[in-house]
């Protein structure tokens, strides 16, 4: 197993180096990432550290475009801070984000070039999320805990670091009811490369 992961990585890596050496670059390359989700301002009221995964589909071509284009669907969840149940009468309280995203990534020159490429990134995104917060009450409450759901549009942008194969990429997400950063560790392989 360990042989076949290596001969593709190799071949991902090979091909990376090659797609940014050649003039012309034509592709589409899944990848999965993964990485915790800080909330910030209102959202933080509410939310501690949460963790999310996505999986995303991108395609270039630099005839025609300088960019990479990519699509992303995902998951998220957000428990809640202690300092809300404190201040509240909840005795659970959690949020699970099903984020859909649309955008595109600009990769710079390599700054290292020596043993691996590595090439700076930053992208922007417009993004779309489907809500779902679980409120469940103290019994000294007296009241029946619910489920509240809801859709959101948003917008992301995001910098990072690419070897093509894997990926860091810290960002910061925007929603009306929830703003956050992120930092995802992503692999990427091709499904399509034409050089």
């Amino acid at each position: 197993m360990r042989k076949y992961l290596f001969l593709t990585g190799l071949i991902i890596l090979i091909a990376s180096v090659n797609l940014h050496a050649s003039d012309k670059a034509r592709g589409v390359f899944f990848g999965v990432g993964v990485g915790p989700r800080l909330p910030v301002g209102t959202f933080a009221q509410t939310s501690l550290l949460g963790y999310g995964f996505h999986f995303e589909l991108s395609y270039t071509d630099n005839e025609y475009l300088p960019i990479f284009l990519y699509g992303k669907a995902g998951f998220e969840q957000y428990p809640g801070s202690q300092t809300y149940y404190q201040n509240t009468e909840h005795s659970h309280f959690s949020t699970s984000v099903l984020p859909l995203t649309l955008g595109g990534r600009f990769y710079f020159p390599p700054v290292i070039e020596n043993v691996v490429v590595i090439l700076p990134h930053i992208e922007a995104a417009a993004c779309f999320s489907v809500n779902q917060t679980l409120h469940q009450f103290k019994p000294s409450a007296n009241r029946p805990s619910y489920i509240q759901q809801d859709t959101d549009i948003g917008f992301n942008v995001g910098i990072g670091a690419s070897m093509f194969l894997l990926e860091m990429t810290g960002s910061y997400t925007y929603f009306k009811q929830r703003q956050y950063f992120g930092f995802d560790l992503k692999v990427r392989l091709p499904l399509f490369v034409l050089l």
